[in-house]
């Protein structure tokens, strides 16, 4: 046994030596960048980011988010199916793994263009924009996470404390009234390295005041900071409004369009064609829910008429019944019958949500309008909601079939909406989640739901926060029949930050898909 250890060290030796020699011998010119460039200008990281993170929000909301809020259901009696809300630990990992190596890129984009050679006020501002989307993001789906020492691995910090949500939140407003006033100095910016507004600076202090909204709304219920958020609320959108821009039209809606369809020289692949098999897109079902209020409208979405080539807008599949849903959360052992799917690129040759140009949705306008009409429905701004409601339904559907509807006064919207009986009623009571009766809130978050289709985790999260919109429990539920309220830490956080981790599951509570994020405990 001795000789062995012995042999086995003059080994280790021998390969410490060579290793040493080797790290000596060429070092400059083996570790000398063959293409010549040191250095890395804002505007060349800005898109590889981008369409990284929405890349990966794509993948999960069809295959996470869709089959949680009953768009879509897997139909499978297998075993961590996440419409029954069997949701396995291993679905942390992956967002979490994008998300946090391109908040590096994001922040970098600040550093950068923070130097007197690249001074440049306007990439500042979407570095600040876009690292309060993704953090949102983050702090959203898990709650309490790394945040004032994330990204500093270079700097030595290995193991980031986990912050705490709430002020997470609070310096998340300190980044976009930064960024609010950074962009109103109108810098310029390569077009070409902007794939969401080709460098129209002015959209991006929108969406960036209309993302500051939304986190508003959101932790618009916690006592402790309810009354700041809803006058910052009632700053933007009623008496500052001047100074605080925000998404009006869908031209301010922020996207990536896909395959080339966007004005800058770049080509951009939707990830739904790269990352999904068309066997596997039009794999899962749709659910009742989902085609039961669009049918019960007569939703233009869904109305081949105002489609193409024959196809409705959704290239949603009919059923043998035509276009029929199934239901989520049923029973294992039930024989369920897929009717309705979405089209794959493979079997039509109309535009498909698989090669549709317009899936790469970061927040739209009609968002923008429902959460003013939850606030003006709550007395926080002027008005009774109905303004922004109606808006909302016309933007949302605008969206997919541009200038379907004139505006909200246009008598072919007028018709639909008195046809489909979502009218804004205001006798209804505010919120009445206790019995899911009508309610302005049911109202407003039912139409906020289709809004979102698409959009990242924002259905599963606003569910979360409000209730809405009502949605049938099958018997099948998993979780108790509750709604996972986040994800689990992915595992490679336990035993790389031990301490940090320990240390929030203190805080928060423990790492289980019921534990409730800040905003939601009472």
């Amino acid at each position: 046994m001795k000789t062995i250890n012995k042999i086995t060290s003059y080994i280790l030796l021998a390969v410490v030596s060579i290793s040493a020699f080797s790290c000596k011998k060429d070092f400059n010119e083996v570790n000398t960048d063959p293409i010549g460039k040191s250095t890395v200008s804002a505007s060349q990281l800005l898109a590889p980011a981008l369409v990284n993170i929405l890349s990966a929000n794509m993948v999960r909301n069809r295959n996470f988010n869709n089959e949680l809020m009953q768009v879509t259901v897997d139909i499978s009696d297998a075993e961590g199916k996440v419409f029954r809300y069997d949701v396995r630990r291993t679905w942390a990992d992956y967002t979490w793994n994008v998300w946090y190596p391109e908040l590096t890129n994001l922040r970098d984009i600040y550093t950068i263009a923070n130097k007197p050679e690249s001074l440049n006020s306007s990439y500042k501002g979407i570095s600040l924009i876009t690292q309060a989307w993704v953090f949102q993001l983050l702090t959203d789906v898990y709650g309490d996470v790394p945040y004032t020492q994330a990204n500093q691995g270079k700097d030595g910090v290995y193991e980031p404390v986990f912050d705490k949500q709430k002020d997470i939140y609070l310096d998340l407003f300190s980044k976009l009234e930064e960024a609010n006033k950074l962009l109103a100095e109108g810098k310029s910016i390569t077009v070409s390295s902007d794939p969401v507004y080709q460098g129209d600076i002015n959209k991006w202090r929108r969406f960036g005041n209309s993302l500051y909204l939304r986190l508003l709304l959101r932790i618009s219920g916690k006592a402790e900071v309810s009354a700041q958020a809803v006058a910052k609320i009632k700053e933007i959108a009623d008496t500052n409004k001047g100074n605080y821009p925000i998404m009006e039209n869908n031209t301010h809606t922020a996207k990536i369009l896909w395959n080339g369809t966007n004005s800058s020289t770049a080509v951009y692949s939707s990830p739904f064609m790269i990352n999904v098999r068309a066997v596997d897109f039009r794999g899962p079902a749709i659910t009742d829910f989902f085609l039961g209020n669009l049918g019960f409208w007569k939703d233009p979405r869904i109305d081949p008429a105002f489609g193409t080539n024959g196809y409705n807008r959704f290239g949603i599949a009919a059923g043998p019944a035509g276009l029929i849903g199934v239901p989520s959360g049923y029973d294992t052992g039930t024989s369920i019958l897929k009717q309705s799917y979405f089209y794959s690129d493979a079997q039509s040759a109309a535009v498909t949500l698989q090669t549709d140009p317009y899936t790469g949705i970061i927040m739209n306008c009609a968002e923008v309008d429902f959460i003013l009409a939850e606030a003006a429905a709550k007395g926080w701004i002027t008005g009774t909601g109905e303004n922004y409601y109606l808006k909302g339904i016309a933007d949302a559907i605008n969206y997919w079939l541009p200038a379907r509807f004139t505006s909200t006064t246009d008598p072919a919207f007028t018709s639909y909406v008195t046809g489909a009986d979502i009218n804004w009623n205001n006798s209804l009571p505010l919120d009445n989640t206790a019995t899911n009766a009508p309610s302005k809130m049911q109202l407003i978050h039912l139409q906020k739901y289709y809004s979102m289709f698409l959009v990242d985790f924002q259905q599963w999260i606003e569910y979360r926060r409000t209730g809405h919109p009502f949605i049938p429990k099958g018997t099948g539920l998993a979780n108790g029949g509750r709604m996972p309220a986040r994800l689990n830490y992915p595992l490679v956080t336990q035993s790389t930050n031990p301490t940090s981790y320990k240390n929030a599951l203190a805080v928060q509570g423990a790492d289980d898909i019921n534990t409730l994020v800040w905003w939601q405990k009472p």
